[in-house]
């Protein structure tokens, strides 16, 4: 059983940045495939970003890419999803994910564990 959960979100001007952070309960946290996932009021939950295992492959959703970093700290069981130049559309609920995979997954069916989440809003 692994236990998530968000923070870090909040309400940023266009333009501006947010670190959020996911702590993961338990001793098993390298086991997992760690993913951000968001939904928008009234959309489905879209993928973002996920990262391997060890941290060393990561795969990001285009719309986020340059913009958006995500990373891990195993040693402190954290996962991190630094977003620089945010924009209106990128407001959203973002949510944690863990998967028992080692490779970072794209869809959210192949996640056994989520967040309860932590909302971001970016204003124009």
């Amino acid at each position: 059983q692994v236990q998530l959960v968000e923070s870090g979100g909040g309400l940023v001007q266009a333009g501006g940045s947010l670190r959020l952070s996911c702590a993961a309960s338990g001793r098993t946290f390298t086991r997992y495939s760690m993913g951000w996932f968001r939904q928008a009021p009234g959309k489905e939950r879209d993928f973002v970003a996920a990262i391997s295992r060890g941290g060393a492959d990561t795969k990001y959703v285009d719309s986020v890419k340059g913009r958006f970093t995500i990373s891990r700290d195993n040693a402190k069981n954290l996962v991190y999803l630094q977003m620089n130049s945010l924009k209106p559309e990128d407001t959203a609920a973002y949510y944690c994910a863990a998967a028992n995979t080692l490779f970072p997954l794209v869809r959210g069916e192949g996640y056994d564990y989520w967040g309860q989440g932590t909302q971001v809003t970016v204003s124009s």
